[in-house]
C-alpha cells in the first residue's frame, strides 16, 4: 500500500466524539533507513546517529536515532489516529528521557487531557514509550480539532 493509499484509513472523529481520557497508540520499529532518510531530510548528520565507529565511542556505545525522528511519531498519531483528520497542531513540549537504537520498536502513546470546548482545543499526554515500557520521550501537545 503506498502512502496516498495510507491516507484513506485515518481516523475520523468528530470534536463532539473525542472524550477525554480517550487514547491512541502507534507501534513503530526504527530501522537504520528511517535514521538516514530523516539525515537526508533534515540535514542532521551528526555522527552519532549515521557513523558507527565514532558512535561506539560515545557514551551510548551505538548509533542512536535522532530525538526529533522519535518525537515525529507523535505527530503521526494526532493526524491520524487521536484526534485524527483535520487536526491541526498547535504546539508541543518534549523531554528526551532515553536514547532510541537501531531496531528498537516503540510505542507512540496519545491520551486526551483536556478540552476546551469554546476554540475546540484538545489537550493531550503525548508519550513514547520502548519495549520494555521505559518514557523515552514524554511530552503534551495542544491541537485543535477543525469541521
Amino acid at each position: 500500500m503506498n502512502i496516498y493509499e495510507q491516507s484513506k484509513n485515518v481516523v475520523e472523529k468528530s470534536y463532539a466524539d473525542i472524550h477525554v481520557g480517550d487514547k491512541a497508540e502507534l507501534v513503530r520499529t526504527i530501522e537504520d533507513q528511517d535514521i538516514v532518510a530523516f539525515a537526508e531530510l533534515t540535514g542532521d548528520v551528526n555522527p552519532i546517529h549515521l557513523d558507527d565507529e565514532f558512535a561506539k565511542t560515545t557514551f551510548f556505545k551505538g548509533r542512536i536515532a535522532h530525538g526529533m525522528l522519535t518525537a515525529s511519531y507523535i505527530s503521526t498519531i494526532l493526524g491520524t489516529q487521536l484526534p485524527g483528520t483535520n487536526t491541526i497542531y498547535l504546539s508541543q513540549n518534549l523531554k528526551f528521557k532515553a536514547p532510541v537504537k537501531i531496531g528498537d520498536t516503540i510505542t507512540v502513546v496519545a491520551e486526551v487531557l483536556e478540552k476546551r470546548d469554546d476554540k475546540k482545543l484538545i489537550k493531550l499526554q503525548t508519550n513514547v514509550l520502548n519495549s520494555n515500557g521505559k518514557v523515552v520521550v514524554e511530552g503534551e501537545a495542544m491541537v485543535m480539532k477543525m469541521e
